[in-house]
């Protein structure tokens, strides 16, 4: 599909959905519809725009050059200069700003409430919360708007609102992806972070996110050698959760020793200490600090367009003794410590990601004490420098999206990727030609999170043609009889990668279900049988990499 075709498929969601609170800013059809047909120009010139035909939105406190930077309050507006640099390398891979989202406000909650744009509603079940605070990123991918979106997380937000919408969420290692042309909540802690629909997604994004090649980064910690190493804590541990959110847990928990991760307890107390000490602590005097002088300039004209729970968070920050700061600082270092010692040589800590999914009513009966039991668990990572992956894994009792983080070391990034794969529902892939490792296809494979499972053989029971197509590629047919043994890979891949796999196949290559020597059968590449009038055979030849180096 053009990215001019999946541009008027985008706003067509938009009115679809009908859901305006996601958007402070969305930008004008027009506009994004040219600069799509110059994209299409691009490609079609031959130019290498990785992310071409891919949308994305942005948090509204991330610069967007071209659209007013509010951070959730209108009379905070400004206009950049230029994108910030997060967005300025999505944009050079070819992707597509199609707008600014709403927040709470000043990026200061994780409920995605706090906003004079209107309380975003979760995607699912819309008397819910959306999560914050980068809750209209998180909605926008949700709904199928658009592939992708940026968020920030300081104390979760780029993971509730993943959890509570049914998409993974990427907190990157602090520092990765820079945060310049970033509005600051906490600027010690703050993150960019990565929404979208599958785990191969959202890392193709990152991958363009971080810092080039070249930046000096610590060592990867060394692990030893064996399976991943996931350490859980005793379900008492996590204190009390919604109906049905333990037994969730331990499924997630059961998952992964299924597809053979190793398991051992932890003592989680060092890190829910931590997490309290976020906001009753003196780190929230930051916030003060990032904003503090226009919230108190904008209360004493009036206070219009602010959100009375964030005003009064930030305000009350300016009165934190300095000294407080210095003990809470010595109390963190001591918690980070013991923290990192209980993880010891685990790959990483597996967590519900929040304690539970409240009703927009329950939170404005009580939205700090809501708030509050929402960063049980998230709070604590950017305080003890940790990356975390939030992803989901399975339903809840209510039938609603259930979430869980991985959190490890900083730089680990990847490796909590390759772990998060593992909850996501497999499926196994047949692929005999183009896709095969090495061939120039086999990198949509890879952006699907695919991993090579065997190399074997088909059932001797099909016959490969060469097709006339660019790149060259085979055709493989199952026959009645004559038919031969033909070189396979199996790959294994999310269930969602597999669908958008087939969406993308052009004709006359099709999904059908292959036999391969031992007798199963899993998905594959076949081919219309009428493609084959000009198609050349091959069977001889036993395998497509065989007939090329013929």
């Amino acid at each position: 599909m053009s990215t001019l075709s999946r541009v008027r498929a985008a706003y067509a969601r938009v009115a679809a959905v009908d859901r305006p609170e996601i958007w402070i800013d969305l930008r004008s059809r027009a506009d994004v519809e040219a600069e799509a047909a110059v994209t299409d120009e691009r490609v079609a010139a031959g130019q290498r725009l990785p992310l071409a035909g891919r949308l994305f939105a942005v948090k509204g406190n991330i610069d967007v050059h071209g659209l007013a930077t509010t951070a959730g309050c209108p009379a905070y507006a400004y206009l950049p200069e230029a994108d910030a640099p997060a967005v300025a390398r999505l944009r050079a891979a070819g992707a597509i700003v199609l707008g600014t989202t709403n927040l709470d406000q000043f990026a200061t909650g994780l409920v995605g409430t706090r906003s004079p744009y209107g309380a975003v509603r979760g995607a699912y079940d819309p008397a819910r919360i959306s999560g914050g605070s980068s809750a209209g990123s998180a909605v926008a991918v949700a709904l199928g708007i658009v592939d992708f979106a940026l968020g920030t997380d300081t104390a979760g937000s780029g993971r509730v609102p993943a959890a509570f919408n049914g998409i993974v969420g990427l907190k990157p290692t602090r520092g990765l992806v820079p945060t310049t042309g970033t509005v600051p909540a906490c600027a010690s802690l703050d993150c960019v972070t990565v929404f979208a629909r599958t785990l191969p997604e959202a890392e193709q994004a990152l991958a363009h996110l971080a810092s080039p090649p070249g930046r000096d980064l610590p060592p990867l910690p060394q692990r030893a050698p064996g399976p991943w190493r996931v350490a859980v804590p005793p379900l008492p541990q996590l204190g009390e959760l919604d109906e049905g959110w333990g037994e969730a847990y331990e499924a997630a928990v059961e998952h992964l020793v299924a597809a053979g991760v190793s398991v051992r307890t932890i003592d989680l107390s060092p890190f829910t200490e931590a997490a309290a000490m976020l906001y009753e602590g003196a780190f929230v005097a930051e916030r003060y600090t990032a904003v503090g002088s226009f919230v108190d300039k904008l209360i004493s004209e009036g206070g219009a367009g602010l959100d009375p729970t964030v005003a009064g968070i930030i305000t009350r920050a300016r009165d934190i003794p300095a000294h407080r700061l210095f003990a809470d600082q010595e109390r963190l270092a001591t918690l980070r410590t013991r923290a990192l010692a209980e993880l010891g040589d685990a790959d990483a800590l597996l967590l519900p990601t929040t304690p539970g999914h409240p009703t927009l009513a329950e939170v404005a009966a009580d939205p700090l004490g809501a708030n509050a039991r929402l960063g049980r668990f998230t709070n604590s990572t950017n305080l003890f420098d940790l990356a975390a992956v939030a992803a989901p894994a399975g339903l809840t009792p209510a039938q609603l999206p259930f979430g869980v983080m991985l959190i490890g070391p900083a730089f680990t990034d990847g490796r909590l990727a390759r772990i998060a794969a593992l909850l996501q529902p497999q499926l196994s892939v047949a692929v005999i030609g183009a896709h095969l490792s090495g061939q120039p296809l086999n990198p949509q494979l890879l952006a699907l999170g695919a991993r090579r499972e065997r190399t074997t053989t088909t059932a001797p029971a099909y016959r490969l043609h060469a097709l006339p197509t660019t790149p060259p590629k085979p055709g493989l047919v199952h026959v009645r009889q004559g038919g031969a043994a033909i070189e396979t890979e199996v790959w294994r891949l999310p269930a969602e990668g597999l669908g958008r796999l087939l969406a993308s196949l052009p004709r006359p290559m099709t999904l059908g279900q292959v036999e391969l020597a031992d007798g199963s059968r899993v998905p594959g590449f076949l081919c219309e049988p009428d493609a084959l009038t000009d198609a050349a055979d091959i069977t001889e030849y036993g395998g497509w990499r065989a007939y090329l180096d013929r």
